[in-house]
């Protein structure tokens, strides 16, 4: 199976930003609502982010308002624009689908938020 392909995480002080990217097949990226999920440590994963192809979003309340996702479904793309970081922020984000069965999970990218 195609994996999903996770980037752009990174070491950052509070109050920075990221952006990640996610990259997977065609007919995930066309066919499904996406999402971005995190894992930090000792805890379980968790989906802050979703889109549905039609490009409706939605948001945990612990991202809300600091964290925008975005599709490209010509690139094959899914963006999570992370602002207004904080230390909570830190983990393992992973993209799969938000909705049916889930794809095989990919390596994940790590966010560490710390001053």
């Amino acid at each position: 199976q195609v994996p999903l392909v996770e980037s752009g995480g990174g070491l950052v002080q509070p109050g920075g930003s990221l952006r990640l990217s996610c990259a997977a097949s065609r007919t995930i990226f066309r066919i499904y609502t996406m999402g971005w999920y995190r894992q930090a440590p000792g805890k379980q994963r968790e989906l802050v982010a979703r889109i549905t192809t039609g490009g409706v979003t939605n948001y945990a309340d612990s991202v809300k308002g600091r964290f925008t996702i975005s599709r490209d479904n010509a690139k094959n793309t899914v963006n999570l624009q992370m602002n207004d970081l904080i230390p909570e922020d830190t983990g393992v984000y992973y993209c799969n689908k938000a909705l049916g069965p889930l794809a095989s999970w990919g390596q994940g990218t790590q966010v560490t938020v710390s001053s």
